[in-house]
């Protein structure tokens, strides 16, 4: 089974089979609660990838995986209820390769360094080169920084040994489970305690 067959939508299967409860063709469009996101768990709990609600149901459906958190909306089909679920685990280990590195974006910078400006604590509305690019400053994460319009457009092009600034540290590329979701949509409230993240970060 490849992480790809589950985060897709299932095709059509033969009438009356479980897959097919959801993806019928013929079926009157899906519930509203089922359009939602799921984070999907492997066997071991750990978080692979966001699915849709509907994808979700259909796994549990078909026994590949089962809900370990859900919603107050449920789903009827035929002779099953459903409660939506906002997290499922898989019931089977799935082997998943992982970039050995986080994608460089402003949402994840931003939420690397927690929303706030590194210079002066306030809320964070752009990126900055610690280095300038002007000087020869590169594009990586040990070099960019959440920074506020003000202390952006104060610092400039200048180095931060002659604006007399420090970082309270030094940044890098951020590590963990969380990251390999971080741009890819908002992160639910509900998963925060499977992705390992404070409750005070938000993505």
């Amino acid at each position: 089974m490849s992480i790809t067959a589950l985060g897709s939508s299932s095709g059509p299967g033969p009438a009356g089979s479980r897959r097919d409860v959801l993806a019928r063709p013929n079926a009157p469009a899906p519930a509203a609660c089922t359009t939602g996101a799921t984070l999907l768990l492997n066997a071991t709990y750990e978080p692979l990838c966001v699915v849709s609600s509907r994808r979700a149901i259909v796994l549990v459906l078909a026994a590949k995986a089962e809900a370990v958190d859900v919603t107050d909306d449920e789903v009827h089909a035929e002779r099953v209820t459903v409660a939506v679920p906002v997290v499922v685990r898989l019931t089977r280990y799935v082997r998943v390769p992982y970039p050995v590195s986080v994608p460089l974006s402003r949402r994840a910078v931003f939420t690397r360094d927690g929303q706030t400006c590194v210079y002066c604590g306030g809320s964070a509305t752009s990126i900055d080169h610690v280095v300038p690019r002007s000087r020869g400053g590169t594009h990586t994460w040990d070099n960019v920084v959440a920074a506020c319009r003000r202390c952006n457009h104060t610092k400039a092009d200048r180095s931060l040994a002659e604006m007399g600034w420090s970082l309270p540290h030094p940044p890098g590329a951020p590590s963990g489970a969380a990251w390999r979701l971080l741009g890819h949509r908002t992160v639910d409230p509900r998963w925060r305690e499977w992705l390992g993240m404070p409750d005070s970060v938000s993505a």
